[in-house]
């Protein structure tokens, strides 16, 4: 049951049993993952599998799905030991590559929205660390403003016949899945009738993934191209034309489920026992390292208060947003905070670079962090529509 949500009064001791899984996961994290592992998104394929024996381990263990009910494959936990997991998996670098993607929100959204063939076919596998899905929203002219989206589902039989074109799809060249937003029917007053949700295999005909070389590195930004996809009727996730209200809770979930605060907070810690051994952190630098070290408390706990609504049962669009814009915010803060602590040597990528190249890596992220899921003017708009009065 869920208890009445107020600020003033919630209680960020997650409790002995958070702390025990705490523990837990990072033994799991140094016994499996090498040490300046820095995720499966490299060049090298061993880094994907890594990740995928990783997820496994966790699956074997019941902590890939700690929050899910028990009937999905879950361990029916709470909000708040899942909250215990995503900070230390981004923390590490996310030890389960691709596959948060279906664990955050896609495993949910499928819970919340579809057929009972549909769960049945689509949890077990992303519960047993089995499948990697990707998000087919993004399109050239429709990014932040989704609803503006062209991919078109024309009706051809009892299916349709997809036509259309997506931009930056994270893992599209490794994904078995996509989650695929396109548009049914004409167009009408409002920009989001009509959007509806397919869940489409990536090998069906028509569909071609062609990677984007970018500074995030492999696997990231992808074009994928749907030339006359066929898609049937049980592959529509929520009913045909109430794509936007599953879209929404994509997102919601997607804006918190990233604990960016957390590798913050580690890289800031692991930088600043280095440098306490070469005599502390250099005077020029104790303001704006104080500074970053705020930041990440604040968005830790912006994003504690999401976390909090949705444990209620209340969630907000406006304080999923507010939490995302102090993560992303905090995300390149620190990002230059750590590049001024070490100086010339910032741009060393790899082993030979600081801290593993974690502070290469990290900043190369960062900079994409106030795009992805949203750009941070669409956050502010949605928080400042709130404040003024809007609908949450």
């Amino acid at each position: 049951m869920t208890r009445p949500y107020d600020p003033r009064t919630v209680d960020y001791d997650f409790g002995d049993r958070a702390a025990e899984l705490r523990t837990r996961l990072r033994e799991l994290i140094a016994q499996e993952i090498p040490e300046g592992y820095l995720g499966a998104f490299s060049e090298d394929p061993a880094d994907l599998e890594i990740a995928q024996r990783f997820c496994r381990r966790l699956a074997e263990e019941g902590l890939l799905t700690v929050a899910w009910p028990e009937e999905y494959g879950g361990a029916g936990g709470s909000v708040w030991e899942q909250t215990v997991v995503r900070e230390e998996m981004w923390a590490h670098h996310e030890p389960r590559g691709a596959q948060y993607m279906g664990l955050n929100w896609v495993g949910p959204a499928v819970m919340a929205f579809g057929t009972d063939a549909q769960k049945e076919q689509f949890l077990p596998p992303i519960a047993q660390g089995r499948v990697i899905w990707c998000q087919g929203f993004s399109e050239p002219d429709a990014g932040s403003d989704l609803a503006s989206l062209t991919t078109r589902a024309e009706p051809d039989g009892e299916g349709w016949r997809i036509n259309g074109q997506k931009i930056w799809t994270s893992y599209a060249e490794m994904a078995q899945w996509c989650v695929l937003a396109a548009r049914v029917g004409a167009p009408g007053p409002r920009k989001h009738e009509g959007i509806t949700i397919f869940l489409i295999p990536m090998d069906r005909p028509g569909i071609t993934v062609r990677p984007i070389k970018s500074m995030l590195g492999r696997h990231h930004l992808n074009e994928v191209f749907f030339d006359e996809v066929r898609a049937e009727p049980d592959e529509v996730l929520g009913g045909v034309g109430e794509g936007w209200g599953v879209i929404r809770r994509a997102l919601a979930h997607e804006r918190v489920g990233i604990a960016r605060y957390a590798r913050c907070d580690r890289l800031l810690s692991a930088l600043g026992e280095e440098m306490a051994a070469q005599g502390g952190i250099p005077s020029h630098l104790r303001a704006q390292w104080a500074r970053a070290l705020v930041a990440v408390r604040t968005a830790r706990l912006l994003a504690y208060r999401a976390v909090a609504e949705a444990e209620a049962g209340s969630p907000s669009d406006a304080t999923a947003s507010a939490a995302r814009l102090a993560v992303t915010q905090c995300d390149q803060q620190v990002a230059e905070t750590l590049f001024q602590a070490v100086g010339e040597r910032s741009l060393e990528a790899g082993p030979p670079g600081p801290l593993h190249g974690a502070i290469e890596d990290h900043w190369r992220y960062a900079q994409a962090a106030t795009v992805a899921s949203g750009t941070i003017e669409i956050q502010r708009m949605i928080v400042s529509r709130a404040l003024l009065g809007g609908s949450r």
